[in-house]
């Protein structure tokens, strides 16, 4: 890649031209929104239509304001039918037209842009030429060209790029723009890769959207990004109806979401809703602490059938006939009366809530036939009854009104609760682990990460609570979506797989991870696992990534050696780069411990000084670490408070999957490991961190299968 291609000016021209353009669609969409706001009367019906037409001016306008985003990063020339003449096309992030409408920049997700990212010396697809450009914002810095077919332009080949061998690196578009991009200094936040898209990243992302889609990678083979490139390429090619029915992003914590949340607003996709779990059940305080094996019960499918037993025992027919004082007389319900009323509602209804309306309709009736008025109006006495405590009693001891935080209070703070629904379901010592000090109110309650996909199987049984009409809002149900994306999918439990696979309304998903990189309670052994708990409305596939783009070879060769024994069965990733350096192992004392991770510290933060470094740590370590750095008056941050934008970060190792870091040194391996079940995979996941340098700092022996 040189700025001595006879091209360079004319290409440096032609991106001039097309920010031109792009500015002058911006001016001119301002002035339409402009117009549009200026006329505020009229009927409800124009001032709908006004509202639509501006919220669609207004996610155009976002899709246009490309911050310090390149436009422009590549351009195609496509064979014709003349031998001496082909067609060009510039491939840029977002489509921009002339004054005249005529194309200056395809967007890069539009059909006729799949060569770009597909074509290769034996399948060119068409092509002739395909050029890249290595671009800073504005600015072009550099032109890399590649050659197909016979032709005017010159002849193809099969060869490496950059006078490579084919056989040592996997076949690799544009080769020097991307190492070029991967050498670059990390932010702290994730950048898209949408000028450096490999063939088998593309496969992925164009993937038809129908079933679910399962992307495989190891670290640094770019699965999270491509996951979120295939959700802004299928609500451009699927505009209508996806917008509407909205795609969610699912990510493991919120280290990991701001850690990606730039990816979509740079593709010009902003309406996509990125949440942890916890987000989808909101009003819930969840600082509760599970132990490892109660989070496992929580997370296992026999929690489904513990609330669904815990609900059947809040239908409760009268142990005894009751009589309320009424008027000059007594309105009695009979226990016979009373069974054949909650057998009927059981039968009729599906969710618990739905069926509280009717049950009440049912019982009043059977008073006002005891009554001395039995030609009495329903909805009269509805009302009159309600003011009676004895009548408020019979219902809510029936046919209680529930929120799924109330069904779990109750249940978690009862040990005879916690027997009738989960005796036959699991051991005594599994159930009575789930028991818990009762809170003084329900607003006082904590829930654990653990709890919300069993409050959100609760919600899904219970239905919301009816409004004051006895009705069920629309407004209150779970809501679906026409595409859903999980990340590091590997760590969900079969409960919470379910609960978001609740959330799928045709059964559309893409699903990203490494089996080698599970690390919870329920980690699972294959694909096959995963997909038991996932939509099955169409056949679902699996494509892997097998070549590591982020990371040195050298840092991947170490982390090998743990993956080798931490999950025999994985294979790591091919790295495409030659790091600069070996990974660092420093051996110490425990007392010298935080002196040499301030000196390690201080001599890597200088040496990647336009990038970031973190210490990777076992989470008990955590808040040590900040208090040693601040003794040495080290400015850093803390993932979890300040995500990891800091040019030094402490990150527990628990947070630090999905992410990405130029250098990392790796605290304690050997407590990382005893931290947890899978300790080995927590260890390979905080090996594979870096893209640059990698420093294990221990004064603890080493595991055994970093030594060997």
């Amino acid at each position: 890649m040189t700025k001595q291609h006879p091209e360079f000016d004319d290409e440096q021209k032609f991106i001039d031209h097309a920010y031109e353009c792009l500015e002058i669609t911006k001016t001119d969409a301002w002035k339409i929104r402009q117009m549009n706001e200026a006329s505020m009367g009229g009927t409800f019906q124009a001032r709908f239509e006004r509202n639509a037409f501006d919220e669609v001016l207004v996610g155009r306008l976002t899709q246009l304001d490309l911050g310090d985003s390149a436009l422009v990063f590549g351009r195609i020339d496509r064979l014709t039918e003349s031998p001496d003449a082909f067609e060009s096309f510039h491939i840029g992030r977002i489509a921009v037209a002339d004054s005249s409408r005529e194309p200056v920049v395809v967007d890069w997700r539009a059909p006729v842009a799949e060569p770009f990212y597909r074509a290769t010396g034996r399948e060119p697809m068409g092509l002739a030429r395909r050029r890249h450009f290595q671009v800073q914002g504005r600015e072009l810095l550099g032109i890399e060209d590649e050659l197909f077919g016979v032709g005017h332009l010159g002849v193809g080949h099969d060869e490496g790029l950059d006078g490579e061998p084919a056989s040592s690196i996997p076949t690799l578009r544009g080769y020097s723009t991307l190492l070029s991009v991967l050498s670059r200094g990390r932010t702290g936040q994730l950048g898209d890769i949408v000028a450096t898209i490999q063939a088998e990243q593309d496969e992925i992302i164009r993937s038809p959207q129908q079933g679910v889609l399962v992307v495989e990678g190891g670290p640094g083979t770019g699965k999270t990004v491509v996951a979120l490139h295939r959700a802004a390429y299928l609500l451009y090619t699927f505009r209508f109806p996806l917008e509407d029915q909205g795609v969610l992003v699912v990510g493991p914590n919120r280290v990991f979401l701001r850690y990606i949340e730039r990816v979509l607003p740079s593709l010009g996709e902003a309406g996509v809703e990125q949440v942890v779990l916890a987000d989808l059940v909101r009003g819930h305080n969840y600082t509760a602490k599970d132990s490892e094996p109660v989070a496992r019960i929580k997370g296992d499918l026999r929690m489904s059938q513990i609330i669904a037993k815990a609900i059947h025992d809040r239908q409760r027919p009268l142990r005894n006939d009751v009589e309320i004082a009424f008027g000059a007389g007594y309105l009695r319900l009979t226990v016979n009366q009373s069974k054949t009323i909650v057998s009927e509602g059981r039968r009729r209804f599906r969710r618990h809530n739905a069926a509280n309306h009717w049950v009440e309709t049912e019982i009043i009736t059977a008073l006002i036939a005891s009554s001395r008025n039995p030609d009495s109006d329903i909805e009269t006495m509805r009302t009159v009854l309600h003011d009676l405590p004895e009548f408020r009693a019979v219902i809510n001891y029936i046919w209680p009104v529930l929120s799924a935080a109330e069904l779990l209070h109750d249940l978690y703070s009862s040990k005879a609760l916690l027997r009738l629904a989960a005796q036959k379901v699991c051991t005594q010592e599994e159930y009575e682990s789930l028991h818990r000090q009762r809170a003084q109110s329900l607003g006082d309650a904590k829930f654990s990460e653990a709890d919300v996909a069993v409050l959100d199987e609760s919600l899904s049984m219970l239905g919301p609570k009816p409004r004051k009409n006895g009705r069920i809002n629309d407004a209150d149900e779970i809501r679906t979506y026409g595409h859903i994306v999980i990340d590091e999918v590997q760590d969900l439990s079969p409960m919470q797989l379910r609960m978001v696979s609740r959330r799928s309304l045709n059964g559309a998903m893409t699903i990203v991870g490494d089996i080698a990189q599970a690390t919870s309670a329920h980690a699972p052994a294959s694909w096959k696992e995963v997909l038991a708990h996932l939509p099955k409305k169409n056949p679902s596939r699996t494509i892997g990534l097998t070549v590591g783009y982020r990371i040195p070879r050298q840092i991947m060769e170490l982390a090998t050696r743990v993956l080798q024994s931490a999950a025999p069965t994985q294979i790591s990733p091919i790295s495409v780069r030659e790091g600069d350096e070996i990974p660092k192992i420093i051996a110490t004392t425990a007392d010298q411990l935080f002196n040499e991770l301030i000196k390690d510290t201080q001599r890597m933060v200088a040496e990647l000084s336009s990038g970031n470094v973190a210490i990777v740590c076992p989470d008990a370590m955590a808040e040590d670490i900040s208090v040693a750095l601040n003794a040495a008056q080290i400015a850093h941050g803390r993932a979890g408070i300040s995500g990891i934008e800091s040019g030094l970060t402490v990150v527990p190792v628990s947070v630090v999957k999905g992410l990405e870091l130029d250098g990392v040194i790796v605290v304690e391996p050997a407590k990382i490991v005893a931290a947890q079940m899978h300790g080995l995979r927590a260890l390979y996941v905080a090996l594979t961190r870096s893209t640059k340098q990698l420093s294990v700092l221990h004064s603890e022996p080493l595991p055994k299968v970093m030594t060997s």
